[in-house]
């Protein structure tokens, strides 16, 4: 199993990559700047995601978008996932897992509200939410690739720690034993890499909750 990771030096994808190289997965860090990566004998591909060709995902069976835009870039997102799908597109065999938000999440079963319409949900952070809710439009609407799409709960806690466990809902907003949406970096990881390995959710969004360790 081969996955090149994009954004492999930010919070998700440092996280992903470490659980996957802990699973003996053949991973590539694809990043901007190698010198932002701890370890130099990890497998690097530096290049801008923007520069990606489909010779340089070919030969992964799975490649994860880890990409991070700044608050407020709603475009960085939407752009950055177009350019992905027009690349697996022509690189068929290459699954696409995708990082997603926990924007476009209904808050209840009757799908009536999503979480960013609630009155707590930032400001600031509503125009890049809007972005990945439009990359998962752009993947369901899109034929020819084998993509997947993860939310993570509306509390993703870069501090919290591993417990290696989760639950899962569809587009419902999912809540752990407390009833809080809550999930550490580290438990997500979890599920994307158990996603590489399984591919249980092919063409589908699914979203992720865990428990406080």
């Amino acid at each position: 199993m081969k996955a090149g990771i994009i954004g492999a030096s930010g919070k998700a994808g440092s996280r992903i990559l470490k659980e996957a190289e802990a699973r003996g997965i053949e991973t590539t860090a694809i990043v901007r700047d190698a010198s932002k990566l701890p370890d130099s004998s990890l497998n690097i591909k530096e290049k801008d995601l923007f520069s990606l060709t489909v010779s340089d995902v070919s030969d992964f069976d799975v490649v994860v978008n880890a990409f991070g835009a700044a608050l407020g870039e709603e475009e960085a997102h939407v752009e950055a996932g177009r350019h992905l799908i027009s690349i697996i597109q022509e690189a068929a065999a290459v699954r696409l897992i995708v990082v997603g938000g926990a924007g476009s999440l209904f808050t209840d079963n009757g799908k009536t509200t999503q979480v960013v319409e609630m009155p707590e949900f930032p400001e600031a952070v509503k125009p890049t939410a809007s972005g990945q809710s439009r990359n998962l439009q752009d993947l369901q609407q899109t034929t020819g690739i084998r993509w997947t799409f993860i939310s993570p709960a509306v509390n993703f806690d870069v501090e919290g720690r591993r417990t290696g466990s989760y639950s899962t809902s569809r587009d419902v907003l999912p809540l752990n034993s407390d009833e809080e949406s809550y999930i550490s970096y580290a438990d997500y990881a979890v599920a994307v890499v158990d996603e590489i390995e399984t591919a249980a959710h092919e063409n589908q969004r699914f979203a992720v909750v865990g428990e406080r360790a």
